[in-house]
């Protein structure tokens, strides 16, 4: 998120029978499954490329930034089988997406934020994949912060406020906050652009200001572009069965958080994920 997101301008209305509620939980996968399908123009899906280094740390990016990064995926991560993901290096970058201590450790706040926005799980974890790589305590050049990588502007519009005990950033940094407004923005999205997956991560990333001024179209910015495709890749695997399988025990995350559960992911466009913040 950039310090010009803010939650869309939804109409209150009251609640509707469960039998006529929307489910945007289903729209939003559904949607996002329909894009990779055939709505985003050919060649859109994008490829993710990537490597462990001599740290293992892992390493993710949309293209072949360097030699280190070998293919991890290519086409439709709908229809990717796990021994498609068994080239050189890839069991130890499926390690990283599935088996993050981070993913099994927040799952509950996932799940119940899901549940609460009707938001798909699947979704939530391939943005919290993109944007800090499961690192709670990431912030941004820009000042995004957490999980989801939510701006404090965009938190005190959600009524997030500072109190004599914690400052807004201090609060916007506990994950279940973090995750309940990121779940909360994407549902809203999902609102101001409906029937439009791509438009909904392009201003999850970019900001919606950024998406109206360009006549609701992706903002042609690399970064916006290349997120939109990697966290629809993510989304693929986390929905379907490649990434609920189990994959071979390793020592990957035997390390500390500074060492071994460490990731990076890396857009044209940006730098790569946000950095740990300093300690307070």
């Amino acid at each position: 998120m950039t310090p010009s997101t803010h939650p869309p301008a939804v109409a209150r209305a009251r609640p509707l029978p469960a039998a006529g509620r929307p489910c945007w939980r289903a729209i939003l996968g559904g949607l996002l499954l329909m894009l990779l399908q055939g709505v985003l123009p050919a060649g859109a899906i994008a490829s993710i490329w990537g490597y462990v280094d001599e740290q293992g740390v892992a390493h993710f990016a949309t293209e072949q930034l360097d030699s280190r990064y070998k293919l991890f995926l290519q086409g439709d991560a709908a229809r990717t089988s796990l021994s498609a993901l068994s080239g050189p290096g890839k069991p130890e970058l499926l390690r990283y997406l599935s088996q993050h201590p981070n993913l099994k450790k927040f799952e509950p706040l996932i799940k119940r934020a899901s549940d609460e926005f009707a938001v798909d799980a699947a979704l939530l974890k391939a943005v919290m994949a993109a944007e800090s790589a499961f690192n709670p305590d990431a912030v941004s050049p820009k000042g995004a912060i957490g999980l989801m990588q939510v701006m404090p502007s965009t938190a005190g519009q959600y009524g997030l406020q500072a109190d004599r005990q914690q400052s807004l950033e201090e609060k916007l940094a506990d994950p279940k906050t973090n995750i309940r407004i990121g779940a909360r923005y994407l549902r809203d999205l999902g609102k101001l652009f409906p029937n439009d997956p791509q438009l909904v991560l392009a201003a999850y990333n970019a900001g919606q200001g950024a998406v109206q001024q360009h006549r609701n179209q992706v903002p042609p910015y690399p970064e916006t572009m290349n997120y939109v495709q990697l966290v629809t890749q993510f989304h693929q695997l986390y929905q379907g069965n490649t990434l609920s399988r189990k994959a071979a025990p390793s020592s990957v995350f035997t390390r500390s958080a500074a060492g071994g559960q460490r990731i990076y992911m890396k857009l044209p466009g940006r730098r790569d994920v946000p950095e740990t913040a300093p300690a307070r």
